[in-house]
């Protein structure tokens, strides 16, 4: 079987090679040209690649079962396994602590020299049809042929959109800056609460510090897209005079720790957005195409759902294709239903917790009325500790957002009392307005 994959990120690449592994003959078309020979890669038109990243343990198990040969060259590369101790003392993958721009190269030195697979540069114009079903695409004015085109475009792809069901979601309502550093040589990581990092989460704003690759982390600053005084971050006296506010980004970004990698960065288009296999009718909308990653599924990159939802697709794809390559409608629904059932629910759930968030970061307090967010059940292991084997499988992704529905009850009564989840030190979000103001920064938009 000829494949056709449109896009060359993380989704495409891997669905490739795994399929070029298969015996079948594949054909990545993507715009980007890939690394320049001194190693930069601006990567332009995908604003993530440059913003923090946290690959979660069903990533690395992705490339152990299917590309066990590259999980080998990200380890090399300087990608960092993080494990925990079980109860009964054996050590489990939890993470990877490794860059999106590491990973990306990875994957795409590997997928050039990968027999099966041509790694071609162009635009693809439009899905090329006969008899109702997909025959290729067209790429700068010329045909390609396929049997199947798998749609791997990324959350700005614009490929067969139009022939698929809108798009539930939109704009999450949350914006942030960010900016990566490097640990002098020798120097330690700063303070961490969670084995990747550190996050704190204040009345208003969110600060996070991610721990990559070869000494090099990433430090966040979230906000409402609203919050037009903290928009100013964007900008570097701002950005640093924040940091140095905010305890444990003053901690990570000392100068005796660490320097600047990177200019501060804004994200922007946070979306959180999920669209299926099928038309308004709810048949396949073109049999013969799929959509697989973040063409599909796209959350708050906040909690490092994004590549783990895409790869788990990837690999539901794969199985479906070793069972039956030549039924294409039947692909396409059994495709759509298993995303319905295991990747939406992502969705779902960030759609309300974003909601939620930004209600209380605009002043309002817990609604008890209304069913808890999954970050409020989160942290209410806080007072209640017997919380946390309800809660573990759902932060590793093992179980879907319905399993904190056992830790619901027990979570409403523990905020019912009283009890709010503390506050870390810090600057309040009027105090990091005030800091805006202070240096200059009287701007708006985003």
């Amino acid at each position: 079987m000829h494949v056709a994959v449109v896009g060359a990120g993380p989704t495409g690449l891997f669905t490739a090679m795994a399929l070029a592994g298969r015996g079948h003959r594949v054909t990545v078309v993507d715009r980007d040209t890939g690394p320049r020979p001194d190693g930069s890669w601006p990567r332009r038109g995908v604003m993530q690649f440059h913003h923090p990243h946290a690959l979660r343990a069903q990533v690395a198990e992705a490339l152990q079962a299917e590309l066990p040969d590259v999980w080998e060259e990200l380890l090399a590369a300087g990608a960092e396994p993080v494990t925990v101790e079980g109860a009964d003392g054996a050590r489990t993958l939890m993470a990877v602590r490794c860059r999106r721009s590491t990973f990306e190269q990875v994957l795409r030195a590997a997928a050039e020299r990968r027999p099966g697979l041509d790694l071609r540069t162009g635009h693809v114009d439009e899905v090329c049809t006969s008899r109702g079903r997909a025959t290729g695409v067209r790429t700068d004015g010329a045909i390609l042929d396929a049997d199947l085109v798998i749609a791997a475009t990324g959350r700005a792809g614009r490929l067969g959109q139009d022939r698929r069901a809108p798009a539930r979601g939109g704009d999450c309502g949350i914006a942030y800056v960010s900016r990566q550093y490097r640990l002098h040589p020798g120097a330690q990581p700063g303070p961490m609460n969670f084995p990747l990092g550190q996050t704190d989460v204040y009345p208003g704003y969110q600060s996070i510090v991610f721990l990559h690759d070869n000494g090099i982390f990433s430090t966040v600053i979230a906000r409402s897209s609203d919050d037009r005084a903290l928009a100013a971050l964007r900008l570097t006296e701002v950005f640093e005079a924040a940091a140095a506010a905010i305890p444990a980004l003053a901690a990570w970004t000392d100068p005796g720790r660490a320097l600047p990698f990177t200019p501060v960065l804004p994200g922007g288009r946070l979306r959180n957005t999920y669209q299926g296999q099928l038309d308004d009718t709810g048949a396949v909308a073109l049999p013969g195409l799929v959509f697989v990653g973040d063409a599909v599924c796209t959350t708050n990159p906040a909690v490092g759902r994004g590549i783990t939802t895409s790869l788990l697709q990837a690999r539901q794809l794969l199985h479906l294709l070793d069972d039956d390559a030549h039924d294409l409608v039947g692909l396409g629904l059994a495709f759509d239903a298993w995303c319905s059932d295991t990747i939406a629910p992502w969705f779902e759930d960030h759609l309300y917790w974003d909601a939620e968030l930004i209600r209380r970061w605009a002043g309002a307090d817990i609604d008890l009325t209304r069913p808890l967010p999954s970050d409020l059940v989160v942290a209410a292991a806080q007072a209640d500790p017997g919380l946390f084997p309800l809660i573990g499988p759902y932060l590793g992704m093992r179980a879907l957002p319905a399993s904190l529905d056992a830790a619901r009850p027990r979570a409403a009564e523990i905020y019912a009392s009283g009890w709010r989840p503390p506050v870390p030190q810090g600057p309040s979000r009027d105090d990091l307005a005030d800091l805006a103001a202070a240096h200059g920064a009287g701007t708006s938009g985003r």
